[in-house]
C-alpha cells in the first residue's frame, strides 16, 4: 500500500503545482517525505481570518487514501473547530465508518475519494463557518456563540496579525 499511497500523493502534489486552488499552498516539508506536507491557508475573505496566513502540516498514514490525513495548524488559530494544540476536528478527517457517538453519518467522514484539494477547501469552509455543535475548542465554541463580534473577534484578530507577522519567517 506505501507504494500506492506514495504514487498517489506525487501525483496530487504534482497537479496542486501545475493548478494551484486559491486559498491555499501546499508542498512537502522535507522533499525526501511525501507523507509530510505544510500548507498555508489564506484567511477567506469577508471573515474574521481575512488577510490571515496560517500554517499547518498535513501528515498522511502510510494506507492513505484509505484512512485520513491529519491536520495540525503551527500558526496559533482561534477557531470552535481547531483544538488548542492546533488539530483539525472536521467530519472529513475522521476516521471512515459508524461514528460511535451518532453524531456525523459515515458518508460525512473519511472517504477514499478525498483529496488534499477537497480537503483543504473543507478547512477553508470551516474557517469562514465554524461548528459549534462539535467543537474542539469549547472556550472558542462558546465565546463564537455567545459574542461573535467582542472578545471572539478580537482573539481571532489577534492570530490574524500574528500569522501576518510570522509569515514571512
Amino acid at each position: 500500500m506505501t507504494e500506492r499511497s506514495s504514487l498517489l500523493l506525487r501525483k496530487q502534489l504534482a497537479e496542486l503545482n501545475k493548478n494551484p486552488v486559491e486559498g491555499f499552498s501546499a508542498g512537502l516539508v522535507d522533499d525526501d517525505d511525501i507523507y509530510q506536507w505544510e500548507v498555508v491557508v489564506i484567511g477567506p475573505q469577508d471573515t474574521l481570518f481575512e488577510g490571515g496566513f496560517f500554517k499547518a502540516t498535513l501528515t498522511f498514514p502510510r494506507d492513505y487514501p484509505l484512512r485520513p490525513p491529519k491536520l495540525k495548524f503551527v500558526t496559533e488559530i482561534w477557531h470552535p473547530n481547531v483544538a488548542k494544540n492546533g488539530d483539525v476536528c472536521i467530519s472529513i478527517l475522521h476516521e471512515p465508518g459508524e461514528d460511535k457517538y451518532g453524531y456525523e453519518k459515515p458518508e460525512e467522514r473519511w472517504l477514499p475519494i478525498h483529496t488534499v484539494e477537497t480537503i483543504m477547501i473543507s478547512v477553508i469552509s470551516m474557517l469562514a463557518d465554524p461548528n459549534g455543535d462539535s467543537p474542539a475548542n469549547v472556550d472558542a465554541a462558546k465565546e463564537w456563540r455567545e459574542d461573535p463580534r467582542g472578545v471572539f473577534k478580537k482573539k481571532v484578530a489577534r492570530c490574524v496579525r500574528r500569522s501576518q507577522e510570522m509569515a514571512y519567517d
